[in-house]
C-alpha cells in the first residue's frame, strides 16, 4: 500500500502529493507520479529538497545537468522527483545500491570509467564513516590502511557554496566533497532512473500508468502510415539507388497526424462488450501514443520484408519464373518469416529486452525525438545554447533537406569526393590505394555526404565501436592490397574490390550462363565456362565471414557466461512455465515500472512461432518449392544457437551480423544443385534473426516509454499483417505493370540490384555449390573457421586480465566486423564517421555532457530525416523523369581507374592459353 507526502505550498496542493512513495525502490508504486498535477503546479528550487543546503541543491542540479536551467523558479518534474528520492533514502540503502552497480557493470563496455571509480570510493569510505559517525566523530584503526586518514574531513564534510562553481559530477575525475549527498545521489539515479547518461537523456526516471497509450488515434495513424511506409519502400527496394521512407521522417508526420486526430475526432465512447469501451478522442495526444504508432510503425520503417527478393526471384521470368509461386504462396512465405521473427523476440525478452546492460544504442535518436515532440522542456541555457530542442531537430532537418540536393545532385563528387585518385586517373596503383569507387579508399577527407558519413550511425553507436570497426577495416586494407598485388588465387586478374563473381578471363561471371531453361545445374555449359572466381577484397570477406561465426559464439559465451547461462536458464524455464511470464530477478528502474503492466504471456509468443512454422511447412508441402521440411526447423536451431551470442553484442554495442553466409554454406553443402530450397532455407535462417532483432528493438523502445507489453504485441501483430498485404500487392504490380522491370537498362533505374543478388547467390551457392568453389578452389577458407575458434581464447584471456583501462573497449568481434565492409564498400565510407564520432560520442559527451543529452540525439534524426525526405523529393522531381545536369563536378568520379578498376594483370595478354584457374576439363 503506498502513501503520500502531503504538504501545501502557496496555498496549493504541493506536486510532491502526486510522487508515491513506499519507501523502496523495488516497488513500481514508488516510481509513479501523477504527471498532471505535478506539471500544473511545478515547485522551485527553494521548495524541493528541504533538508539539503542552496550549496548541495546546486550540486544535484549539475549533476542532473539542470544547472542550465534559466529559472529555478520552476523545476522539470523529473528534478523534483530526484531530489523528493534523494530526501527519501538513507545512506545504507545507498551504499548496498551501489555495490551492486559495481558487481553488475564491473565490465560494463558502456559505464563510464570514471563512475565506477566514484562508485567505488564511495562505497570503500563508508565503513569508516559510520563507525566515525558511532564514535562521536572520532577517527578509529578501523580507516581502511588504502587511504590516507587525514582524507577523511574531506569526504564527511557538507558542500560549501564557494566549491560548486569548480566542481563538475559528471566528467573527469570523481571528488568526493560530500559522501552523504553523493552517495544517495549516485544510487538515487542508478535505482530511479538508469546508470548510463544516454538513457537518462531519452527517459524520464518516473512513470505515470494512468497516461494513454493504446487509443484509437495510434491505430488509426498507424495503419494509415504503415500502409505509405510500405508502398514506398516496397515500390523504391529495386531501385538503384534504393528510396526508402525511414522512420524518422514517419515519427515527424505521425505527430502532426495525431495532433489532427486529437482536433477532429468526436469525443465519443463506444461501448463494444461488458467492459470493454473505445474513447476515440481522450484527450491531448500523448507521448505514450506517439511511442506506440512509432512502433507500429517501425515493421515497414525504412525496408521490406527479407522474402520480398525471394518471390521476386522466384516469380520473374529473367530468373527461376516458377509459374506456381501464386497469391497463396507468397502470403504463406512473408507471414512465416515475419511472425516467425516475433515469436522468437518474444521468447528472448529475458536476455534482450529486460536486462539494464541491453542499451540497444541503435534506437535512442528516435525515442529522443518521440519525447522532444511531445513532452515540453524547460529553457535551458548550456554552454551559450539557449535553442530548444524541438526548434534545434526542425532548423537542422530543414539544412539537411536542402544540403542533400548538392551531393546527391547537383554537385555529385561531394560525395565521392576521391581526390586523391583524381590527381593522376591513370594512374591505377594510385585508384587501387585511394579510390571511392574502385579502391580501398584510403582518403583522410572523402565526403562530404551526410549519407555516406551516416553508414555506421556514428550519432548513435558509442565511439569504441567505430575504433573497433576502423582497426579492422585497416587491417583488411593491408590483406586485400597483399592478396591481389601477390596474385593469391588469381585475384591479380580481376578489380580488387569488386563484389561480382568473376569468369577465368577476368569478365563479369554470369549464373545463367551455366543452368538449363528450368534454372537448373547443367554440366555441360559449365565445363565450358567453368567455376566462378572471387576478387581479393570479396575472398578476404568470405574468410572473415567464416571467421566470425565460431570466433563470436565462443567469445560472446566466455565473456559473458553468467549473463548467457542466466539467459539460458531464462528461456529454459519461459519455455517449461509457458503460462507465465514475470520480471523476475530484473530490479533495474524501468523494470520496475514495468511491473504495474500485464505482461504478455510466453504462451502467446509461443502461438506465434508454432503457427509461423506451421505456414513454413505449408509452402514446402502445398508448393513445389522442393525444399525439405528439416530445413526449416535447420534454419529455426542455428538462430536459436546464435540468437543469444548476436542479439547480446547488439544490444550492448549496436554491432549486428547476419547468419546468411553460413546458412548458405551448410544447406549448400546438405542439398547440393538445389536453388530453391537454399533460398528458401536462407529467407528463414536470415530473417529470423533480423526480424527478431527488429521486434526486440520494438519492445525495447516500449520499454523505456513504459508502454503496456500487451498493447506492444497488439500492434505489432496487426502492423506486421498490414505491411504484408500491402508489399505483395506492389510487389506484384511492378513485376506486371512496370515495363522492363529488373532489366539493366530499365529507364527509371528498376534495375532489381537486390533480386539479382539473391539470384546470383541461389545458383552459386545452391545449383553449383560450395563444394566445388571452396573445397577446391579456395580450401585455406575453411581453415578460417578454425582460426576464429582458436583466436577467441587469446581475446578472452586479453579482455579478463589485460590492462583494463587499455581493454575495457576493445570489442574483437566488432573488429572482425569491420573486415566485412569491404566488397563494395571500402575505407572512404567508414573513415568520416570515426571523425563524427570522435568529436560528438567522445569529445562533446565527455566534456559538454549536458548540451550531449539534449542535441546530440536530435542532431542525428534531424540529419536522417532530412535526408530521406529529400531523396525522396529529389527522385519525383528530377529523376523519374530524368534530368540530368552533365558538368565536371557530377562526372569526375567516374574518369580514370577509379570509375572503371581492372586486374593489374591481364587474362588475354599474360595467363596460359588465354585464361587462369584450373585447366579446361578439370573443372571441379
Amino acid at each position: 500500500m503506498s502513501t503520500e507526502k502531503v504538504a501545501t505550498v502557496s496555498g496549493g496542493v504541493d506536486p510532491i502529493t502526486s510522487v508515491h512513495s513506499t519507501g523502496s525502490h523495488l516497488d513500481a508504486q514508488d516510481h509513479e507520479v501523477n504527471l498532471d498535477a505535478v506539471l500544473s503546479n511545478p515547485l522551485s528550487l527553494g521548495e524541493v529538497g528541504t533538508t539539503l543546503t542552496d550549496a548541495q541543491k546546486i550540486f544535484v542540479m549539475k549533476r542532473l545537468h539542470f544547472d542550465s536551467l534559466t529559472s529555478f523558479d520552476e523545476l522539470p518534474p523529473e528534478c523534483t522527483f530526484i531530489f523528493e528520492k534523494i530526501e527519501q533514502m538513507s545512506t545504507e540503502e545507498a551504499v548496498e545500491i551501489l555495490k551492486q552497480a559495481i558487481k553488475d557493470h564491473k565490465n560494463d563496455v558502456n559505464i563510464k570509467e570514471h563512475d565506477l571509480e566514484l562508485w567505488q570510493e564511495l562505497v570503500d569510505y563508508q565503513p569508516s564513516i559510520l563507525h566515525q559517525q558511532l564514535q562521536g566523530g572520532e577517527k578509529t584503526e578501523s580507516f581502511s590502511d588504502d587511504h590516507k586518514k587525514d582524507k577523511l574531513p574531506e569526504y564527511t564534510s557538507v558542500i560549501e557554496a564557494s566549491e560548486v562553481d569548480s566542481i563538475d559530477p559528471s566528467t573527469g575525475k570523481p571528488e568526493i566533497v560530500d559522501w552523504s549527498l553523493q552517495v544517495r545521489l549516485e544510487a538515487v539515479l542508478i535505482a530511479y532512473w538508469a546508470p548510463y547518461p544516454e538513457i537518462r537523456a531519452i527517459t524520464l526516471p518516473f512513470d505515470d500508468p494512468t497516461i494513454p497509450a493504446e487509443t484509437f488515434r495510434v491505430y488509426l495513424i498507424g495503419i494509415i502510415w504503415t500502409a505509405i511506409g510500405a508502398v514506398i519502400n516496397q515500390f523504391f527496394t529495386e531501385r538503384q539507388p534504393a528510396i526508402s521512407l525511414a522512420v524518422a521522417v514517419v515519427q515527424i508526420f505521425l505527430y502532426p497526424s495525431g495532433l489532427l486526430c486529437e482536433w477532429i475526432l468526436p469525443k465519443w465512447k463506444i461501448k463494444l462488450w461488458k467492459n470493454w469501451v473505445i474513447d476515440l478522442n481522450p484527450g491531448p495526444y500523448t507521448y505514450k501514443e506517439q511511442m506506440l504508432a512509432t512502433i507500429f510503425c517501425s515493421v515497414s520503417g525504412g525496408g521490406t520484408s527479407y522474402v520480398s527478393s525471394n518471390i521476386l526471384m522466384q516469380k520473374l521470368e529473367m530468373f527461376y519464373d516458377n509459374k506456381w509461386v501464386d497469391f497463396g504462396y507468397q502470403v504463406l512465405l512473408i507471414l512465416s518469416t515475419n511472425f516467425m521473427g516475433i515469436g522468437l523476440a518474444g521468447l528472448i525478452r529475458k536476455f534482450a529486452v529486460y536486462p539494464v546492460q541491453a542499451v540497444w544504442p541503435i534506437i535512442l535518436p528516435g525515442i529522443a525525438l518521440n519525447k522532444t515532440l511531445l513532452t515540453k522542456s524547460k529553457k535551458q541555457n548550456i554552454n551559450g545554447w539557449k535553442i530548444s530542442g524541438y526548434s534545434f531537430f526542425f532548423i537542422v532537418f530543414a539544412a539537411s533537406f536542402l544540403y542533400f540536393w548538392v551531393p546527391n545532385y547537383l554537385f555529385q563528387a561531394l560525395s565521392y569526393f576521391s581526390w586523391l585518385a583524381w590527381i593522376k586517373p591513370d594512374n591505377q596503383n594510385l585508384a587501387v590505394v585511394t579510390g571511392f569507387i574502385g579502391g580501398l579508399g584510403l582518403n583522410p577527407i572523402p565526403t562530404f555526404d551526410w549519407n555516406m558519413i551516416s553508414l555506421n550511425s556514428p550519432l548513435k553507436v558509442p565511439f569504441y565501436n567505430q575504433t573497433n570497426l576502423i582497426t579492422g577495416m585497416f587491417i583488411g586494407f593491408f590483406t586485400i592490397l597483399g592478396l591481389w598485388y601477390s596474385n593469391y588465387k588469381w585475384t591479380g586478374y580481376m578489380p580488387i574490390n569488386s563484389n561480382v563473381i568473376h569468369t577465368n578471363t577476368g569478365e563479369s561471371y554470369s549464373v545463367r550462363a551455366v543452368v538449363n531453361d528450368k534454372s537448373l545445374f547443367d554440366n555441360e555449359k559449365y565445363q565450358e565456362i567453368g567455376p566462378p572466381f572471387y576478387s581479393a577484397a570479396n575472398l578476404f570477406v568470405y574468410g572473415a565471414f567464416f571467421a566470425i561465426y565460431p570466433f563470436h559464439f565462443v567469445y560472446e559465451f566466455g565473456m559473458q557466461y553468467k549473463q548467457m547461462w542466466h539467459a539460458l536458464k531464462g528461456l529454459g524455464s519461459a519455455l517449461r512455465n509457458f503460462r507465465e511470464s514475470t520480471y523476475e530477478g530484473f530490479n533495474d528502474p524501468h523494470s520496475v515500472m514495468m511491473k504495474v503492466y500485464p505482461e504478455v504471456p510466453e504462451w502467446a509468443y509461443m502461438c506465434i512461432l508454432v503457427i509461423s512454422i506451421v505456414l513454413a511447412i505449408l509452402c514446402v508441402k502445398v508448393y513445389p518449392a522442393e525444399t525439405p521440411v528439416w530445413g526449416i526447423f535447420f534454419a529455426l536451431g542455428i538462430n536459436f544457437v546464435f540468437l543469444i551470442p548476436l542479439t547480446t553484442v547488439a544490444a550492448r554495442t549496436g554491432f549486428s551480423f547476419g547468419l546468411n553466409v553460413l546458412v548458405e554454406l551448410i544447406v549448400g553443402y546438405a542439398i547440393p544443385g538445389n536453388g530453391l530450397a537454399l533460398a528458401f532455407i536462407k529467407a528463414l535462417g536470415y530473417n529470423i534473426d533480423g526480424q527478431a532483432q527488429n521486434f526486440v528493438n520494438d519492445l525495447k523502445q516500449g520499454h523505456y516509454a513504459k508502454l503496456p507489453p500487451r498493447a506492444t504485441y497488439r500492434v505489432q501483430l496487426l502492423s506486421i499483417l498490414v505491411a504484408s498485404f500491402i508489399q505483395l500487392a506492389i510487389l506484384n504490380f511492378q513485376i506486371t505493370g512496370i515495363k522492363n522491370y529488373c532489366e539493366p537498362d530499365n529507364k527509371q533505374k528498376f534495375t532489381c540490384v537486390n533480386g539479382r543478388t539473391f539470384y546470383n547467390a541461389s545458383v552459386l551457392w545452391g545449383v553449383i555449390g560450395p563444394k566445388k568453389v571452396f573445397g577446391h578452389l579456395y580450401p585455406i577458407l575453411q581453415w578460417c573457421f578454425l582460426i576464429g575458434f582458436l583466436l577467441a581464447f587469446p581475446c578472452i584471456a586479453l579482455k579478463r586480465w589485460g590492462p583494463k583501462k587499455l581493454v575495457k573497449t576493445f570489442e574483437p568481434t566488432i573488429v572482425i566486423g569491420g573486415m566485412l565492409n569491404y566488397a563494395p564498400y571500402n575505407l572512404s565510407y567508414f573513415i568520416p564517421g570515426v571523425y563524427v564520432s570522435l568529436a560528438f560520442m567522445w569529445y562533446i559527451r565527455g566534456k559538454y555532457e549536458a548540451w550531449w543529452q539534449k542535441y546530440n540525439y536530435l542532431l542525428s534524426c534531424g540529419l536522417d530525416a532530412g535526408v530521406a525526405f529529400s531523396s525522396i523529393i529529389i527522385f519525383f522531381a528530377v529523376m523519374y523523369h530524368e534530368k540530368d545536369i552533365n558538368w565536371w563536378g557530377n562526372t569526375v568520379m567516374y574518369n580514370g581507374y577509379d570509375g572503371g578498376m581492372t586486374g593489374w594483370l591481364n587474362a588475354t595478354e599474360s595467363a596460359p592459353d588465354g585464361y587462369f584457374g584450373p585447366r579446361k576439363g578439370h573443372y571441379p
